[in-house]
């Protein structure tokens, strides 16, 4: 049911990605990523952070690092970036616009189903003011086997909200994100409002795609209807 045609299914459940899609953050975790690499003489760009570890786990990241550059990373590698990303969001981090007016808005439930780390994703809600927001509504790809693009995380969200996955709408900013939604049977809107994709060129011009939260009451609205969604 994913996709752009529909057949006038009430979304039980809004399943939102966090970074990227609720905090602006992706460019702050690339430029800490890439600081953190250079360091060990390895060089990426934004593009690269933005094409090939988008929307994935950050032992996802290590290994495909260490596979492409046949660099082993220090020990403390992840621990350290952890470190130093929790200091920039200490100061730096902000939701992405509109969202905030948004969620005060939306009456369907709704949850966080994200790559990443718990104690990441509570730092992260925490510092938006969203903590009480979600509650307990906060699922991560530590809890299940196989992280995006498997539905493996989606699919465990749904099931935990008590929604059956063609009732659930997944609102995600990344290529494994959108590609997990679509796998788990459900509908999927690509958000593109956050820093690291805004002014980019649409992705799948079969996933509807939406870059401003204040057409999203439309959205839902359209979806709703069976509106076919562009």
């Amino acid at each position: 049911m994913g996709g752009g045609a529909g057949t006038g299914l009430v979304p039980g459940l809004i399943i939102f990605d966090c970074d990227g899609v609720l905090a602006d953050s992706e460019i702050l975790s690339a430029e800490v990523l890439i600081d953190q690499l250079g360091a060990l003489q390895i060089a990426l760009s934004i593009d690269d952070v933005r094409n090939e570890f988008l929307g994935r786990s950050f032992p996802t990241v290590a290994r495909l690092i260490r596979d492409r550059f046949g660099c082993p990373l220090p020990e403390d590698f992840e621990a350290a970036y952890r470190r130093r990303l929790l200091q920039r969001f200490q100061t730096e981090l902000r939701p992405t616009p509109g969202l905030l007016p948004m969620l005060r808005q939306l009456r369907l439930p709704a949850c966080v189903a994200t790559s990443s780390s718990p104690p990441r994703v509570a730092r992260t809600l925490n510092l938006l003011g969203l903590e009480r927001r979600f509650g307990a509504n906060v699922f991560t790809a530590s809890q299940v086997a196989h992280g995006k693009p498997a539905p493996d995380l989606f699919l465990f969200a749904a099931q935990e909200m008590g929604v059956l996955p063609d009732h659930a709408l997944v609102i995600e900013d990344s290529p494994p994100g959108i590609m997990a939604g679509l796998a788990a049977g459900m509908r999927v809107l690509h958000y593109r409002g956050g820093a690291h994709l805004r002014h980019l060129p649409a992705g799948d011009p079969q996933v509807p795609c939406f870059d401003n939260w204040a057409e999203f009451p439309q959205l839902l609205k359209d979806i709703e209807q069976g509106a076919t969604l562009r």
